[in-house]
């Protein structure tokens, strides 16, 4: 999880601010000096460390916030403003092109994960802007590349154009001309990376660059390599002038340093981040939503955003009608757990929810197999015990445990914490509901 190790960090330092009540100059200043000691260790850049401080400090040790009746809270506060104007304050919009299409060239290192990040970003175009992105192979040397843009590009159902090992530079004259024939409003380029960067791979960049006169250069960088990818985006910005970064692999890097200095160091934004291996595991990059992860206050914004885009909100109404009614089926049920999978792996989005102790969430051990066993009885289940599980006697269940692979008190235990779940929203829905009543025993199955 990304920033895991800076987070717990920061989180320790408010923790003991928040036990002194009123603080003085001198408690900033030890705060601080902790603070320094975990972005460093989060591999965030020495200067950017250091500039970061200095504007904390010198914002928490006024008056106006020494003085007041939650100083310790001000001071996280002023923490969190400054993490995300260091990240770009907001987040950064990719331009599109007056006149389509917007061309988009892709550069960086080999090993960053460019070009199924690409062909991820020309799906995110695709599913969420509803544009009709073209996908061009201008990596003409790295053996397969082209065969891996199509493939991805396929699975996504997004068009590659290629003209297999060419001069990448009328390839992409070409696939200019073919996108604007064809009505593609989004060209992205995937060019060419090397193991290191050198003269001739800059020397192709910018013959490319002026050939297609590109709207966004942006540059894929590996979160994973820490402070490699801010010398590398630097690198990068001197030579050829990028305009933006798409940060891949974010959610395999507990540090996240590469990600606060970035934009302090370039001057550019992140605009995306890969979070997963899935296809559709990329996301824009939101500053201030990211600084409330750190901090440990969540991202409600974003779980909410998962959650519309996942749920059916005919299927909500008419699911919340039979809660009410306290007349769910199992059928419903299975269907919310469809739902909820969709959302990407349960510890992440459990991590968006304010005020959950991430250390409390590993020793929870969010086990996706259960689900998994859960789908796996449900569905051996015939539509009528679906809808009617009171019917479901030994013989029945017998045979639904040996159709799912699991043992017959797995199938009990499931029907049992259903009934409970029922029981449960009955007393909501009923009478009276407003009122305080007893703990209910039930907990998610498994």
């Amino acid at each position: 999880m990304a920033f895991e190790g800076l987070s717990d960090k920061l989180n320790n330092v408010f923790k003991k601010l928040r036990t002194k009540g009123r603080l003085t100059e001198s408690d900033v200043q030890e705060a601080m000096r902790e603070v320094r000691l975990a972005l460093l260790e989060a591999d965030v850049n020495f200067k950017v460390v250091k500039d970061f401080v200095t504007k904390v400090t010198e914002k928490a040790v006024g008056a106006e916030v020494l003085e007041s009746i939650t100083p310790a809270q001000q001071v996280v506060k002023i923490v969190n403003d400054e993490l995300c104007a260091l990240m770009g304050g907001s987040q950064s919009r990719v331009h599109m092109a007056n006149r389509p299409p917007t061309v988009m060239m892709f550069v960086g290192l080999q090993g960053a994960g460019k070009t199924t990040n690409i062909a991820k970003m020309a799906g995110w175009f695709q599913k969420k802007e509803g544009r009709r992105p073209l996908l061009c192979a201008c990596d003409v040397y790295r053996p397969a590349a082209v065969e891996q843009l199509k493939v991805v590009g396929g699975q996504l159902g997004v068009p590659v154009y290629e003209e297999g090992q060419g001069d990448p530079v009328e390839i992409a004259r070409h696939a200019y001309d073919h996108a604007r024939t064809h009505g593609n409003d989004v060209l992205l380029l995937d060019t060419a990376g090397r193991l290191h960067i050198d003269e001739v791979l800059m020397d192709e960049l910018k013959r490319l660059k002026d050939a297609v006169k590109p709207h966004e250069i942006m540059l894929v960088v590996d979160g994973m390599t820490g402070q490699d990818a801010v010398n590398a985006a630097s690198a990068f910005h001197d030579a050829l002038g990028i305009d933006s970064v798409l940060m891949t692999k974010l959610d395999g890097d507990a540090r996240g340093g590469a990600a606060l200095s970035i934009r302090a160091v370039t001057g550019k934004p992140i605009k995306f981040v890969g979070t997963g291996e899935k296809l559709d595991a990329i996301e824009p990059f939101y500053p201030d939503r990211m600084a409330s992860r750190i901090l440990g206050m969540g991202d409600v914004l974003t779980l909410v955003e998962k959650a519309q885009e996942t749920f059916d909100e005919k299927q909500a109404v008419q699911l919340e009608k039979k809660m009410r009614a306290g007349k769910m089926t199992l059928t419903d049920f299975y269907g919310q757990l469809k739902q909820l999978k969709k959302m990407g792996n349960l510890q992440d989005v459990m991590g968006m929810l304010p005020g959950v102790d991430k250390k409390a969430l590993q020793n929870a051990q969010v086990d996706e197999k259960a689900l998994a066993h859960v789908e796996a009885i449900i569905l051996s289940m015939t539509p009528q015990e679906r809808e009617r599980p009171e019917i479901l006697k030994y013989s029945r269940k017998k045979r639904i445990a040996a159709g799912s692979g699991q043992k017959l008190e797995d199938v009990n235990r499931l029907l049992k914490q259903f009934e409970q779940m029922q029981q449960l929203m009955k007393r909501f829905a009923g009478p009276g509901s407003g009122k305080k009543r007893k703990r209910s025993g039930f907990r998610f199955p498994y």
